[in-house]
């Protein structure tokens, strides 16, 4: 009965500094959200590129905002887009799902917090099947976060490595070679890599 009840405590621990975790994370994110766009935004100006064409159906990029709206549709043709934001982060910026649905536009909101979070595996998958879709259609579809780094890549990743029959690396390095900047945390390589391994039963390299 006492080892019982340790392990219980020790479960109930550990749920308390999981819960914590997650609420200082989110708590972080929305502090930081606009001092990191803002950042973003200089650093567009003058080193990086806003979004990047990862193949001829999909562009990675950041948050794209209502004034990018024309191009996105018109020139790079998208009919989809996929947005890893949670919605405190697209209110004010970006088009919501009736906005994009005007243009012609399908939206899929994931809504995932910001700074090394990574989606659930059901959230990655039910992503890769939307892009799969779309993307069979012959459909451009632009996948993006706040900056186009770590939330958004570790999706298209996902997607990469099951289209492509990549490893997480290759997929990684696949990414980096359109986009130089993105930038994987530890919990997102750790959602890349067991999604790799449910997807192969494999593990990953």
């Amino acid at each position: 009965m006492r080892d019982a009840k340790v392990e219980s405590e020790s479960v109930f621990s550990w749920i308390t500094v999981s819960n914590n975790f997650m609420m200082s994370s989110a708590f972080s994110a929305r502090i930081l959200f606009y001092p990191t766009l803002l950042w973003n935004v200089v650093m567009e100006s003058s080193s990086r590129r806003w979004y990047d064409r990862i193949d001829s159906t999909l562009i990675l990029g950041a948050l794209p905002f209502k004034s990018q709206t024309k191009q996105l549709v018109e020139e790079e043709k998208v009919k989809a887009v996929v947005t890893l934001n949670e919605e405190y982060e697209t209110k004010y910026f970006s088009n919501s799902a009736e906005e994009w649905s005007a243009w012609g536009v399908t939206q899929l909101r994931l809504e995932t917090v910001d700074f090394n979070n990574a989606p659930p595996q059901e959230m990655l998958k039910k992503g890769v099947e939307f892009l799969e879709d779309m993307t069979s259609k012959g459909n451009t579809v632009y996948v993006h976060c706040k900056a186009g780094r770590g939330r958004s890549t570790t999706l298209v990743a996902c997607y990469l490595m099951k289209k492509m029959s990549m490893t997480p690396m290759q997929a990684h390095s696949y990414i980096q070679a359109k986009r130089p900047h993105i930038r994987l945390g530890s919990r997102q390589w750790e959602a890349i890599h067991e999604y790799y391994q449910q997807l192969t039963g494999s593990k990953s390299l």
